[in-house]
């Protein structure tokens, strides 16, 4: 069943009406929200549990159990912060970017509702260095939001003192990922750090720290006033609730879209971006969570449940919902061998699998794409995956050979179709 527009949580993702703290109240927003923090941060914590969030970053961990791992007594000395991941580098995905340009209010009160929660001194937004625009709509409604004491001293006159940080990063993929994200806030180099310990052990300068997604803190005070059991009415077990899908490619309309949970691929692209280019027929495959997880063909994806455990079942992930889609025309060996460049470009060289791997996968690749290589590296490329993949410190490794994977996987006659077309020039040339 797909979602009706007064269940949907982001109601101005389009910008038809201002993003302002005066708009942003006629919403709905910061409406009532000395009320939601008189919950208690315990009873909070277990409303969103009882919700069913799922992490909407790409991991899906269940967020309320994350909040429930900062310390129940933090002291001066060593405050608990919240740290919020906006830096939004996924290929495909672009629906952070869509609240902070348009919903900006929705975030900041997500962002003292789950601060309260997890007893956190501060918040700290973590914004992309290339949403130029995006981070000056930020600031301006923080601004507000301190102008008009719902941040800040006594934030909403509850007497619970909180701020906010807006920190812009400076174009690094790779402080998307958290413990990088907390190096790079500190003003060191953005390369992920060993756990444990966990952030929540020690994160943000020594101290307690939680990383969330900016969707899964923009939904929290909604789940809150709305009540758990609306929230997890959508979806199927264990994949509540609501989703902002962004989806690209050969389809006839292109969107970010807010949808139920587990919502099948067919009815989703029909409903929303007036089907496939070139009809159904014409659908080649589907990366369905943003450019790291692996693609999924046209014949499996066409029924799926676009949740956590649907794609999960087919080899894939739904990752950030950044679904991108590919018609007949996409050359698909080309499509991942330029995913394979972007990681290898984005790696942050710190662990040796990922630095040489991602290199030589995409230099195998790209040899791959002209047909320049011999049927028995198809083998040897995916056991180098299989060494990269699991191996590294952060995911960045598992990203950068995950879509190698499915390739192989799914379309290993295209790449010895190629090899044999290529020898095949070559033989022609000689017998000439």
């Amino acid at each position: 069943m797909s979602l009706l527009d007064q269940d949907r949580i982001f109601t101005n993702v389009y910008g038809f009406q201002p993003w302002n703290l005066a708009a942003a109240k006629k919403r709905g927003d910061w409406d009532g929200t000395k009320k939601l923090l008189a919950l208690g941060p315990d009873e909070i914590v277990e409303q969103i549990k009882a919700s069913g969030l799922r992490g909407r970053g790409g991991a899906g961990f269940p967020t309320g159990m994350k909040w429930s791992f900062m310390p129940k007594a933090p002291t001066p000395e060593r405050p608990s912060y919240l740290v919020i991941n906006a830096d939004e580098s996924e290929p495909g995905s672009c629906k952070d970017r869509e609240i902070i340009r348009h919903d900006p209010h929705k975030l900041i009160e997500g962002a003292l509702v789950a601060g309260f929660a997890m007893r956190a001194r501060a918040a700290y937004i973590y914004i992309r260095g290339e949403y130029i625009a995006e981070a000056r709509t930020l600031f301006a409604a923080v601004q507000e939001a301190y102008d008009a004491g719902l941040i800040g001293k006594n934030a909403c006159k509850s007497g619970y003192d909180f701020d906010v940080f807006v920190h812009r990063g400076a174009g690094a993929y790779i402080c998307g990922e958290e413990t990088a994200m907390l190096e790079s806030l500190e003003g060191k180099k953005g390369q992920p750090r060993l756990k444990p310990p966990f952030p929540a052990g020690a994160g943000l300068y020594g101290c307690p720290t939680t990383v969330n997604n900016v969707e899964s803190i923009a939904v929290a005070p909604t789940i809150l006033r709305r009540g758990a059991p609306w929230f997890k009415s959508f979806g199927r077990e264990g994949n509540a609730g609501t989703k902002l899908f962004q989806i690209s490619g050969h389809v006839e309309k292109p969107c970010v879209v807010e949808e139920a949970m587990s919502i099948p691929f067919r009815e989703l692209i029909e409903k929303h971006c007036g089907g496939i280019r070139g009809g159904w027929d014409n659908l080649l495959a589907v990366i369905p969570g943003g450019s790291s997880v692996p693609l999924v063909p046209a014949a499996e994806i066409m029924d799926a449940p676009m949740d956590f455990d649907g794609l999960k079942a087919l080899g894939s992930g739904l990752g950030t919902a950044a679904v991108i889609v590919m018609d007949k025309s996409t050359d698909i060996v080309r499509a991942i061998s330029r995913l394979s460049y972007f990681y290898k470009h984005e790696s942050c060289g710190q662990c040796t699998p990922c630095r040489e791997g991602t290199g030589w996968m995409w230099r195998v690749m790209e040899r791959m794409r002209t047909g320049d290589a011999d049927i028995s590296e198809i083998d040897t490329l995916f056991d180098v995956t299989k060494q990269v993949e699991g191996h590294t410190i952060c995911a960045l490794g598992d990203a950068a050979a995950w879509p190698i994977q499915g390739l192989i996987r799914h379309f290993r006659p295209e790449m010895e179709r190629r090899i044999h077309a290529a020898k095949g020039g070559q033989f022609a040339e000689a017998a000439e």
